[in-house]
């Protein structure tokens, strides 16, 4: 008994020992909340008074570690307008160097075990090897200089290189590896010194080669592919739009001497054309008789048509003579791809009573000069460009509308012509005259002088859609569906008139007085048609699709990837690919999106509608299939969503922000008068659009 006792009274201490330890945890973690929350408190009011870096082209910003929030804005970077006219690529001649064997199995052994250049295709490397020019220097020469620009990669055949930034050494390079390559994507500033530690030899390919290889191989390929399909008899009816779609979606696969491509008796749903080589079609009548030779098919014929229709059980066989390369597209892609097509999305926001509104504050803005505009504060700066929060004259205001205020953006003309990014300016002009959806910004007018140009726009007092995230860390999914649901419609509205965006991402998505988000800045946007492709590199590092990374050409499927990626930073606080240089991140969005580990705080549905949008296959991306983004709009993640409400503003939003007037800027972050010079007076005539 005495034992009995003596245990109950032990385990009573002990029960009482663990309260107190539970209590003692409780407090220590309420006291951590708080420390957390005072923290957070302290860095907002940081985060208000410091001058973020805005939107720059040709400049790049590494991002933040993965685990840790980001609390400066992104900024994005653009390569200079090609130069090269993509029709007359197939016949530029591009320079060969002689190279031993030794040195050629060098160079494409180092291409291959590069985290990037792996990526490209075996036909795109041996060309880039064959154009690789020899370059020698001495121990001690500077190969690369840090904050110089840079434009060529290198790889290094013999001796030794050593890296350092800022003075202090980061590795040293041995033969047999690439580097440099950042600067073939883009110009940048180089963000490191390499020099020779001894007598060195390198292979070299400058930027304009390497887009040039890489264009090429892309038009010539998909051309290929385009004469193709146009041959079949059941594609010669599509537009041109689906066809080149149709192309993207085709895979190569390849068969040797003998390979069973099609078995008779066999089901099948794919459909082939012969890429290269010939094959040999037989059938069987019964089971005791031989086989029959019907045909032998060469390159540019097809076969497994009906495949596609759901006729599927194969009639005669198909093998391989030799070795045969074959495009193939499956029934399940190809429904995707073709059939059900219709006018999507092509609301045009064109009622009467619009265009009466548009007529109306086209003749009232055709009388605004820049001295009826007075500044009230500065929104927002960047390198080359700032936005005032303006008011008009009383003389000059708007018919039932006295107290209006505008944003006023203001662009360094200097700047713009240095970095040749005259047609990105130009571009967004034009697309922004056009643009008159709830969903984004509005441009009303344009002026110019000899040192600015000017772009007169709404005035969104809600904030930016950034500032609300690093205030609050991560959405949740409603208020993530809201935020998205008005992205899907701004780019809807701009992807049925061909113009792809380039730059989404939250610093790019501001709030109205309701709380309604819109598209802002279109530096980036272009109009390249419906089935058309562009390769200029521009967009976001975090955010930029693979076929723009790899040089493929792109289109408004790219806008389908970068939607993905916001869903994900929305729901997260933070995007799926980020490294601690631009180089890193691209080596790991070319890896995929399944190689990420989603957090438990994005569901299933969420986590399946992300992975579709950013398929590495373009022709794969749910929105850029044969029902554009309805089939967004209809995955179970959007299930129940008032797609109706949102359009017509009668929808609630999340987040209601706090405005007191035309002119109250609370919701913006803090940045004190330009105090810059003015810059050097520019007149060479490029803006006179901008009148």
């Amino acid at each position: 008994m005495g034992t009995l006792r003596d245990l109950q009274l032990a385990l009573q201490l002990k029960t009482e020992e663990l309260r107190q330890r539970d209590t003692l945890i409780d407090e220590l973690e309420l006291e951590m909340d708080t420390k957390d929350d005072l923290i957070r408190q302290l860095q907002t009011e940081l985060d208000k008074h410091r001058s973020p870096s805005h939107h720059s082209p040709n400049s790049v910003d590494s991002a933040g570690a993965p685990d840790e929030p980001q609390r400066t804005k992104r900024q994005a970077i653009s390569a200079e307008p090609t130069a090269l006219d993509p029709s007359q690529l197939s016949h530029v001649t591009l320079t060969s160097y002689s190279k031993g064997k030794e040195s050629r199995e060098l160079i494409q052994r180092a291409l291959l075990e590069n985290d990037f250049m792996k990526h490209l295709e075996h036909g795109q490397i041996l060309t880039i090897m064959d154009c690789m020019h020899p370059t020698s220097l001495a121990q001690g020469c500077c190969v690369i200089q840090e904050g110089d620009d840079g434009s060529i990669v290198y790889v290094l055949e013999e001796g030794k290189v050593e890296v350092t930034k800022e003075g202090k050494k980061l590795c040293t390079i041995n033969p047999g590896k690439v580097f440099g390559e950042l600067a073939i994507l883009y110009n940048c500033t180089r963000t490191a010194t390499v020099t020779a530690l001894t007598d060195i030899k390198l292979w070299a390919i400058d930027r304009q080669r390497f887009q040039t290889i890489m264009m090429r191989t892309g038009l010539i390929k998909h051309a290929q592919y385009m004469e193709f399909l146009c041959s079949v008899p059941s594609f010669q009816s599509l537009p041109e739009d689906v066809l080149s779609k149709l192309a993207d979606g085709l895979e190569e696969t390849h068969y040797s001497e003998g390979d069973y491509i099609i078995r008779q008796g066999a089901t099948g749903d794919t459909f082939f054309i012969i890429s290269e080589g010939q094959v040999k079609v037989t059938q069987q009548k019964s089971d005791n008789e031989e086989q029959m030779f019907l045909n032998t098919l060469s390159r540019g014929e097809w076969f497994g048509e009906q495949a596609l229709k759901g006729e599927d059980v194969r009639t005669a066989s198909v093998t391989a003579l030799g070795d045969v390369t074959c495009l193939v597209i499956d029934r399940e892609s190809f429904k995707q791809l073709i059939e059900g097509l219709d006018d999507v999305s092509s609301k045009h926001y064109d009622s009467d009573e619009l265009k009466a509104k548009l007529q109306a504050e086209e003749v009232f803005f055709s009388s605004v000069s820049l001295s009826d505009i007075t500044t009230v504060c500065i929104l927002g700066v960047g390198g080359f460009s700032r936005v005032e929060l303006v008011s008009m004259a009383d003389q000059v205001q708007l018919k039932n509308e006295p107290s209006r205020s505008f944003a006023l953006k203001v662009l360094k003309k200097r700047h713009i012509l240095d970095t040749s990014q005259q047609d990105h300016i130009l571009s967004e002009r034009r697309i922004m005259m056009d643009a008159h959806s709830p969903f984004t910004i509005r441009l009303y007018r344009t002026f110019r002088d000899a040192k600015y140009l000017y772009m007169l726009l709404e005035a969104c007092l809600g904030g930016e859609l950034w500032t609300l995230l690093r205030d609050r860390g991560s959405f949740d999914d409603g208020t993530t569906r809201f935020y998205t649901g008005c992205v899907i419609e701004a780019l809807a509205f701009l992807h049925c008139r061909g113009i792809i965006y380039r730059d989404l991402k939250p610093e790019n998505i501001i709030l109205d007085h309701r709380g309604y988000a819109k598209l802002v800045d279109f530096g980036f946007a272009k109009k390249v048609g419906l089935g058309k492709k562009t390769w200029t590199f521009c967009g976001t590092p975090e955010y930029v699709a693979p076929e723009i990374i790899l040089n493929k050409g792109h289109d408004s499927s790219a806008d389908c990837w970068s939607l993905g990626i916001l869903i994900y930073e929305l729901l997260s606080g933070s995007p799926p690919f980020s490294g601690s240089d631009p180089m890193k991140t691209y080596n790991i969005i070319l890896r995929g999106i399944d190689m990420i580990e989603f957090p438990k705080k994005i569901t299933k549905n969420a986590a399946n509608l992300i992975k579709r949008l950013c398929r590495d296959n373009p022709s794969e991306r749910l929105g850029n299939q044969k029902s554009g983004v309805k089939d967004i709009q209809k995955h179970k993640w959007f299930e129940g969503f008032d797609w109706e409400g949102l359009r017509q503003g009668t929808m609630d939003s999340p987040f209601t922000p706090r405005v007191d007037g035309p002119l109250d800027n609370r919701n913006f972050d803090y940045f004190p008068e330009d105090t810059e010079d003015p810059p050097a007076d520019e007149e060479s005539g490029w803006d006179l659009e901008f009148y």
